[in-house]
């Protein structure tokens, strides 16, 4: 008998106060106002560890959330991602405190030079000793791009060929600068590394010129693990040729599955295998003891979360909350035009149900409220007949929802040989999602075409987009 897939388990979290559960910040007991203080992290970082969690995936935006209501007023007022501090800084702290909890942190490939976070990341991969992902983004926000010099967001298309060049330059760093053995550490010779190991790699390209060699040894996996979040026909054909884990969803199981085999179907494109790429899904669980708890808990959640918060980090060009109740969608689009949004819904449906709609959305496909068994049950579901690998667990209560998902959800999980009972010793992150001894990247992987200082002098051809 096959042995039960495992769920790989990740808190998705942000250094802000509301990330995503917008309005729940305020609820009795919840911590989101400590973002700011370092005890946070830590306090976190152990409990997860202490829970079995696979590691902490840190969302960020370089931007604020000011196209609804033509401002950053009702971002700022909700905490909706602002005020809001750099990902990366928390890490040293919270690996500190743990011996085997991983973390992807996201950072954007579009407003900053490659060869500085180059050598960020290689120091958090040693830090962490190889528990390090990165979750590749192009950004999006108006706002991001005014804050870095530009009148407005650049192409979808230039920021994934801008992207696409961007990793390019960071593969030759991580993977071709320095051979392994290039490090002597010889005490009697007064040799710590020997130069004829290093080299630069003389990259110049479309957007990037930059000489190395990099600045950091070779760390344990080299290259961080790369994340990617994306469903999008660009994002897709830049998985296919980089992502190792792609935070994704889909309305239904057929959305889901179709995401997914379009990924392992770019990936094949690249020379890779349909299997090297695990797939992780934003999931919402509020779990009790008694389906009274639960449904206590789940009003409470609903009672507090903002509409205002919800629609500014949507970025919405109009104000639904502006209309009479009982104003028609079709009047609506009358009144501020097409919007996708708009169009996904009945033209007869009422403001008022459509901001019922909205709010109720982000409770998304990947939802389940219940007792322990119901949840474990669902969430066997998603593994089996979804095809998920993983999930980013939503917080709505921090750190209440880490603690239930640990207290209840974690030991029935265990039970079913749905996650592991302990950790393995010295294992990194790319360990943990595709096996052991799997700390470095294959060799089928477009940057394993460095190693050893091959091709770097050899143009890497562009990503066709489909």
């Amino acid at each position: 008998m096959a042995e039960p897939k495992k769920l790989i388990v990740n808190l998705f979290e942000m250094n802000c106060v509301s990330h995503i559960s917008h309005g729940l910040w305020v609820l009795p007991g919840n911590n989101r106002h400590r973002f700011n203080d370092i005890d946070y992290w830590i306090e976190l970082a152990q409990l997860l560890e202490a829970g079995g969690f696979d590691g902490i995936f840190l969302a960020d935006v370089v931007g604020a959330y000011d196209v609804f209501r033509d401002g950053p007023e009702t971002a700022l007022r909700e905490g909706v991602q602002i005020p809001n501090n750099d990902p990366l800084l928390v890490i040293p702290a919270m690996a500190a405190v743990t011996k085997h909890l991983g973390f992807g942190v996201t950072f954007s490939t579009t407003y900053e030079p490659p060869f500085a976070f180059a050598r960020r990341m290689s120091t958090l991969d040693h830090l962490t000793k190889g528990r390090i992902g990165w979750n590749v983004v192009t950004s999006y926000l108006p706002n991001a791009a005014r804050n870095f010099g530009l009148d407005g967001e650049m192409p979808k298309h230039t920021r994934y060929e801008r992207a696409d060049e961007y990793l390019d330059v960071l593969y030759k760093l991580w993977e071709g600068s320095w051979d392994d053995d290039a490090v002597l550490n010889d005490r009697e010779n007064r040799v710590y590394t020997d130069p004829d190991k290093v080299r630069y790699i003389h990259h110049e390209g479309e957007h990037f010129k930059v000489a190395g060699p990099h600045l950091s040894q070779p760390s344990l996996q080299r290259t961080p693990v790369i994340y990617q979040a994306t469903g999008s026909p660009e994002g897709i054909e830049f998985a296919g040729r980089h992502a190792e884990v792609v935070f994704t969803g889909g309305r239904t199981v057929e959305d889901f599955q179709k995401n997914a085999q379009d990924m392992r179907d770019a990936a094949i494109r690249q020379g890779r295998r349909g299997d090297d790429i695990r797939f992780i899904v934003q999931a919402g669980v509020v779990v009790g003891r008694t389906d009274a708890e639960v449904a206590r808990k789940l009003k409470t959640y609903r009672e507090n979360r903002s509409v205002d918060g919800v629609l500014a980090h949507g970025s919405l060009p109009f104000d639904l909350t502006a209309y009479p109740t009982g104003t028609t969608i079709a009047e609506v689009i009358d009144d501020v035009g097409p919007h996708p949004m708009l169009s996904s819904m009945s033209p007869d449906a009422t403001v008022d149900e459509a901001l019922t709609r909205i709010t109720a959305g982000r409770e998304g496909r990947f939802f389940v409220a219940g007792t322990p068994l119901e949840v474990a049950d669902q969430i066997e579901r998603w593994l089996d007949d979804d095809g998920i690998d993983g999930i980013n667990l939503r917080q709505y209560h921090s750190f209440q929802t880490a603690r239930d998902f640990i207290e209840l959800v974690v030991p029935e999980l265990r039970k079913r040989g749905r996650m592991r009972e302990a950790y393995p010793e010295g294992e990194t992150l790319r360990e943990r999602l595709f096996g052991e001894g799997q700390s470095r990247l294959p060799e089928r992987h477009v940057a394993a075409r460095y190693r050893g200082g091959a091709n770097l002098d050899a143009p890497l051809e562009p990503i066709r987009y489909r």
